[in-house]
């Protein structure tokens, strides 16, 4: 990553550690990279680690092309709520929490699919204009409106009873879920659904669309851009010629025969353009500049 600012446009899949905001990481990237142009893709609580997708310089504007699926290991621990529904909030309420792991495994079967769920009041999702957290910790009372969300896959991979007087049973989870859902939600609902308070205690993100973690780069480490066709292989593919490129950037549309829907028109390992193809022909709706 050599040269000013305006060379540097690319994904980067980052580990994010805990203590530090999604907006913490971009600002590491944008004094490291000595650019302004940097954005995530999804938001992640400071107490949570794993995959942060950035975008840098032009790629910034393929952040809404980007797929949307998360894949998550979270850790619920039962007999307490808290005021943030995670372990850095203050306790709300308290209680006992008697049951198995088969009887957590019926009520996760409730949880697959559709849902319906209520974001944290200290979450980022606006309300009246302002962040529900700003609100939250100004002493605002938050209605928080619901959402419909999708959890594709909702596994317990470890269970563990109280193991001492007076704590409650915790359990690991595999979550497969869609953008926009909340998983310290779903840890307090889970609870709920068992008649106990609950509060995520731990979560790991290790896939965001295409970006996993065991591919993921810390922040002290030396970084390379993510490969534009894994990033966007949700995309189909079509490879352009140089005459067409130039179209594309001109706004124009080109030859799609056989394509329908989105495409990404790429020449080589560079992307050119984002567009739909209507009546055989690509229309460009996001266009890339000429690399420097």
């Amino acid at each position: 990553m050599q040269g000013g600012p305006e060379l540097i446009a690319g994904f980067l899949n980052l580990l994010k550690p805990p203590g530090m905001t999604a907006h913490d990481v971009v600002a590491v990237v944008r004094r490291r990279l000595e650019t302004k142009g940097v954005g995530h893709a999804g938001t992640l609580d400071p107490l949570a680690a794993g995959v942060l997708p950035v975008a840098v310089g032009a790629f910034t504007r393929l952040i809404p092309y980007l797929e949307g699926g998360k894949t998550y290991r979270a850790e619920i621990a039962f007999g307490r709520s808290t005021t943030t529904g995670d372990a850095a909030g203050d306790t709300i309420a308290t209680a006992p929490a008697d049951f198995d792991a088969e009887a957590l495994r019926e009520v996760l079967l409730r949880f697959t699919g559709t849902i319906t769920q209520r974001p944290p009041a200290y979450s980022a999702v606006h309300v009246d204009g302002h962040r529900a957290y700003e609100l939250a910790r100004a002493g605002v009372a938050v209605d928080v409106p619901t959402r419909r969300v999708e959890i594709s896959r909702l596994e317990l991979l470890a269970f563990w009873p109280g193991l001492a007087r007076g704590t409650g049973p915790r359990a690991l989870l595999e979550v497969e879920c869609s953008a926009g859902t909340y998983v310290r939600s779903l840890a307090e609902d889970i609870g709920a659904a068992l008649g106990v308070p609950a509060h995520l205690a731990f979560l790991l993100r290790t896939r965001a669309g295409a970006f996993g973690v065991a591919d993921a780069l810390l922040l002290e480490e030396p970084w390379e851009f993510a490969d534009v066709d894994v990033a966007l292989s949700h995309l189909p593919r079509l490879e352009v010629e140089d005459d067409r490129v130039a179209d594309l950037r001109m706004g124009r549309a080109i030859p799609a025969p056989g394509r329908a829907g989105s495409i990404r028109a790429m020449r080589g390992s560079e992307i050119v353009a984002i567009g739909e193809v209507r009546e055989e022909r690509l229309w460009p709706k996001t266009v890339l500049p000429k690399p420097a």
